[in-house]
């Protein structure tokens, strides 16, 4: 994780600069169903390139918020795991995913 000096002084902006991309919200709400492979990752997000896809779990490894395991496997198996630090966006998804139910039911 970047250095305390490095990162924003407005916690709302720390919080934007670790999740602000689309995949790493739903890279997020998948990891907290449980253990992922890459595979799996990339069928429920559909429209994601692999590129995308794995840089965007790279920059969520680098931040902590995930765990990558590779298993000396032919052919290697990789699975990804949110840390105890990435569940702890488990209220903020939830808001989330309320406030989008609220704003459907009210704009369909």
């Amino acid at each position: 994780m970047a250095a305390a000096k490095e990162r924003p002084a407005c916690p709302v902006e720390i919080t934007l600069t670790l999740i602000s991309d689309k995949w790493k919200v739903l890279i997020l709400r998948d990891l907290l169903q449980g253990t992922k492979r890459f595979g799996e990752l990339k069928k429920s997000l559909g429209g994601v390139s692999p590129k995308v896809l794995t840089a965007q779990l790279r920059q969520m490894e680098e931040s902590g918020l995930l765990v990558r395991t590779v298993y000396p496997e032919v052919p290697p198996r990789v699975e990804y795991a949110l840390t105890e630090l990435g569940y702890s966006l488990k209220p903020i998804l939830d808001a989330m995913r309320n406030w989008g139910e609220e704003y459907r039911a009210k704009n369909t």
